[in-house]
């Protein structure tokens, strides 16, 4: 038996606010897996929802590679990523790269709210 499910979260600096409240909205359902984010979205979800979330890197320094790996290696069972499509990103490849991950090894994933509560309801 593998355990408690996991879901990585992340999210653009425009979508941060909106990662937070869809954490508060769906608290008690989030509570239920083991939690992993990106360094700014990871503490901003923590403190703002109150839930038990493990940190990685930033995304730009290397978060949004650490995700992947758990992706390629079985270890997350779905990844949501609130994504700015209206700003650019400067490490625009590694947000690619995990969207393509995703896409790949055929985990759930959301990116943007309607997405994620659908991803959450089928967890």
């Amino acid at each position: 038996m593998r355990g408690m499910k996991k879901i990585g979260l992340v999210a653009h600096d425009d979508k941060k606010d909106d990662m937070v409240a869809f954490a508060l909205e769906h608290r008690q359902k989030l509570e239920t897996f083991e939690l992993f984010g990106t360094g700014t979205t990871g503490g901003r979800v923590a403190e703002g929802a109150g839930l038990s979330i493990s940190r990685l890197k930033s995304g730009p320094l290397g978060g949004d590679a650490q995700l992947g790996a758990m992706i390629c290696e079985g270890q997350l069972d779905a990844l949501i990523f609130f994504i700015d499509p209206l700003s650019a990103m400067p490490h625009d490849v590694d947000v690619k790269a995990l969207v393509r991950l995703a896409t790949l090894y055929d985990i759930p994933f959301a990116c943007n709210r309607s997405t994620a509560q659908a991803v959450l309801a089928a967890l």
